[in-house]
């Protein structure tokens, strides 16, 4: 197994432009009543994945959009709404003069960049909504990190290698826009976000993997934590804090209780069905077997590594202003939906995780491991 390294994972999250357990007592709410308010909000993006989320919860409550974007990325979706094209790496000049009451950024990495939309917009916007990431940690072997940890650093704060410096630099754009708008600004750090929509398949993998059914290789003792927040979750907590016109920073990630890598597939395999069955083969043999958390094993960060905190991040502040969880069983199955009306091709070929080719050979080699007890005929 590759090391799993913070470099590894924050690749993984660069590469992006970038729960729940069954059982628990809760569920998502009933839809409140659209607020009385309605708000003017431009979204930074909005084309794809978390974008199209905010853009249809913002709708869906009544408040007027605009979307600003270079107009390359499904320029067709939502004809309803105001669309402003520009580049934010130095054409900025559509937002010129005009007036909104908020800002959601979806789509900031660099400094330099979320500097510049945030000077230009302060003299004409109230509140300014940053979507950060909770790999701006600094030190993640520990559970029970909060936003007071502190967060990574660069020695060269002019860098722009996202690959390389991925959590620090979205620090950086946390500081850029609450230098440029002070005391108007909300940081909201997602953990690994999932659903309908995601083009990384990180937690997509698990959903179709189970429900194809038969032997499934998985990883370590079934104990370790995991992570991840619906993507209309976090679209429903982002809305909410441009109603509520919420400052500071707040932690996204779930579920509300403790869920293990067990109780992932346990519940995909109640979600949708099917025979499968879960081999659980150990850290050491998948090392062994160069099988990677993260990328082979989407979603799965051994607990007793230099990353283990990842998935024990603390949401406490986001859930008192409004951050609400839906069952896991509805994640798998919408996430499963959506995926059988992508093309043969693009569901031919999974984005993370193994192939099944690789799968078959890693378990053919844990059964043939010394002391393993042949399988009866």
């Amino acid at each position: 197994m590759t090391r799993l390294t913070r470099r590894g994972v924050m690749k993984g999250a660069a590469g992006l432009g970038s729960l729940w357990a069954l059982g628990c007592a809760s569920t998502k709410p009933a839809e409140k009543e659209v607020p009385a308010l309605k708000k003017k909000i431009l979204i930074l993006g909005g084309t794809s994945f978390l974008g199209p989320a905010l853009v249809e919860r913002a709708l869906s409550r009544g408040h007027t959009l605009t979307l600003f974007n270079r107009g390359k990325t499904r320029p067709g979706l939502f004809p309803q709404v105001e669309k402003l094209q520009g580049d934010r790496n130095g054409n900025l000049k559509a937002l010129e003069g005009r007036e909104w009451d908020a800002v959601i950024d979806t789509s900031g990495y660099v400094p330099r960049v979320v500097r510049a939309s945030a000077e230009l917009l302060a003299p004409r916007v109230g509140h300014y909504l940053f979507v950060s990431s909770i790999s701006v940690y600094q030190d993640m072997r520990e559970g029970g990190i909060d936003e007071s940890s502190p967060v990574a650093t660069v020695a060269d704060e002019t860098t722009e290698d996202v690959s390389q410096h991925y959590g620090a630099l979205k620090a950086l754009c946390e500081k850029a826009a609450e230098t440029a708008l002070p005391g108007r600004v909300a940081n909201v750090r997602p953990g690994l976000i999932v659903g309908p929509d995601d083009p990384t398949d990180r937690f997509t993998y698990w959903p179709v993997r189970v429900a194809r059914g038969g032997e499934v290789l998985a990883p370590g003792d079934g104990e370790d934590p995991v992570q991840f927040i619906d993507v209309r979750d976090l679209a429903a907590f982002l809305v909410g804090l441009v109603e509520n016109r919420d400052m500071g920073v707040f932690n996204a990630t779930g579920p509300l209780e403790t869920l293990s890598m067990r109780g992932l597939l346990e519940a995909c395999r109640q979600a949708n069905g099917g025979n499968a069955t879960f081999t659980w083969a150990d850290t050491a043999f998948l090392e062994a077997q160069k099988v990677s958390p993260w990328s082979d094993m989407p979603v799965w960060v051994p607990r007793a590594t230099e990353m283990g905190g990842i998935s024990r991040v603390s949401h406490a502040r986001a859930r008192a202003r409004g951050l609400e969880f839906r069952p896991l069983e509805g994640t798998v199955r919408d996430t499963l939906a959506w995926f059988r009306t992508l093309p043969p091709e693009r569901q031919a070929k999974l984005r993370a995780g193994l192939s099944p080719e690789r799968e078959r050979e890693v378990l053919a080699a844990w059964s043939q491991r010394p002391g393993t007890p042949p399988v009866s005929p």
